[in-house]
């Protein structure tokens, strides 16, 4: 529920010397009880930026076979190669999984890495949100995802929408799979509006037209004032209160997570999903119109926007039952993928904003007949596209079984450092503070972007 309270939690206060207090919670917004108020507050210590630079980061919940989509090997035995076959792109000597045609009449826009080494084994998602090594040791709080990174360097682009959103649905594998703020507080958690449009909007059970019931916020928010503060601060808080009023009510944020406000042709494109069901009763949901409402938020002003597609971790079932899921999966994916991409093109967003797809590790060569394609730490990929990059390349390549990476080995820090240049931050120069007040670079390795790229 919407509460306005005054009380003061015993060692918790900020390094301005204001208390933890609830001006205006709402605690579905963020993983650890968002205060939207604090959000925009600590937005503004930051300072706005002008840039409009952004980045998409699609989560592939579980993490893909690369094996059958980016890096096939149809001269490998067949319990590596599968039954799938590499068709050509509109890229000469560039080929991918037959199943995405429409990824390779478009790879001309796209950059293929195949030689992502260094992953974890587990279905932990820190690499993939922060690039950080999740089995090296971390600063007191925890590494914050990149997206809150980026909220804390370069705050909102204006007070229309929030710098961080997330579009990531709970999954079997944790809350959101998503890491979380870490020692940058939760005033930098992702906005998480957590449905495709303003009326599903899930704030702790209250709805948008109930937070118009403005009269009632008021009385609330009146008392509040009388009650516990007179030390004349309640000015300043009442402006960031209003704020947030505005941003969930009015804002462009609103309008960009209501799809009905979209051409029906384009929505029409992207396919449709199932925003509540999870497949296969878990991992996380298959809804194509997430990259639509991404896109929408980019233009709204959000310079990051995370989502989870679909659940990818098929090691469970028969050989069979595989390669029906990807028969399955793959035309959805390779459909809403390469409409984000055409939109950004025809938009003219290509230049601004990035996307990067991609899951937690590789999968092993060989196909298992009871568990298919087992976790594969050693080599994983990604496809990327947009942020001014030079497209139409693949970076990398693996060995003729696809398990390790023999040419152009690629590190998280690469991929990262890529994604800060790209929006315009350094992060061999940029640092954040600690909770011991102590500077932290943004990536633990002094990494260069990648050079194929930039």
């Amino acid at each position: 529920m919407l509460t306005l309270t005054g009380q003061r939690e015993r060692g918790k206060s900020f390094c301005d010397g204001l208390s933890r207090r609830n001006f205006l919670q709402i605690g579905a917004l963020g993983g650890a009880g968002l205060t939207l108020p604090g959000l925009l507050r600590a937005e503004a210590a930051a300072g706005n930026g002008n840039s409009n630079k952004s980045v998409i980061m699609i989560y592939l919940v579980g993490g893909p076979p690369h094996q059958d989509l980016f890096d096939l090997k149809p001269n490998a035995p067949k319990e590596v190669a599968g039954p799938w076959q590499p068709i050509a792109t509109n890229v000469p000597g560039m080929e991918i999984c037959e199943a995405l045609p429409k990824l390779a009449g478009m790879a001309d826009k796209l950059v293929t890495i195949r030689s992502i080494i260094g992953s974890q084994a587990g279905h932990d998602a820190i690499q993939v949100f922060n690039g950080h090594n999740p089995r090296k040791p971390a600063p007191s709080g925890g590494w914050p995802q990149f997206g809150s990174a980026v909220a804390k360097v370069q705050g909102a682009t204006g007070a229309a929408a929030p710098p961080f959103v997330s579009l990531c649905y709970p999954c079997t594998h944790g809350p959101y799979n998503e890491p979380g703020p870490g020692f940058l507080g939760a005033s930098y958690s992702p906005f998480r509006p957590m449905g495709p449009t303003k009326d599903d909007m899930i704030l702790n059970g209250v709805t948008v037209e109930r937070l118009g019931d403005r009269n009632a916020l008021l009385k609330s928010v009146d008392k509040f004032r009388r009650d516990v503060d007179g030390s004349g601060m309640m000015k300043g808080i009442d402006t960031f209160t209003g704020q947030a009023m505005g941003l969930l009510t009015s804002s462009r944020l609103a309008d960009a997570l209501d799809l009905s406000k979209e051409d029906p042709e384009i929505v029409a494109r992207y396919g449709t999903g199932d925003t509540t069901k999870f497949i296969d009763g878990n991992g996380a949901p298959r809804v194509p119109q997430s990259l639509l409402v991404a896109r929408r938020l980019i233009e709204a002003g959000a310079r990051v926007v995370t989502l989870n597609y679909s659940k990818w971790d098929w090691h469970g079932g028969s050989y069979n039952t595989i390669f029906k899921r990807e028969e399955e999966d793959f035309p959805i994916f390779d459909n809403c993928v390469s409409n984000l991409v055409s939109d950004l093109h025809e938009r003219g967003l290509d230049k601004d904003c990035t996307v990067i797809v991609w899951g937690e590790f590789g999968r092993t060569p060989i196909i298992s007949k009871q568990v298919g394609r087992d976790h594969w730490p050693r080599v994983n990929c990604a496809l990327m596209a947009g942020g001014g990059m030079k497209t139409g390349q693949v970076i990398g390549s693996t060995d003729r079984l696809g398990g390790e990476a023999v040419s152009r080995p690629v590190t998280y820090s690469e991929v990262y450092s890529t994604l800060y240049h790209n929006l315009g931050i350094d992060p061999r120069l940029t640092t954040v503070n600690d909770n011991n007040g102590r500077p932290q670079y943004l990536l633990e390795e002094d990494a260069p972007p990648l050079r194929e790229l930039v």
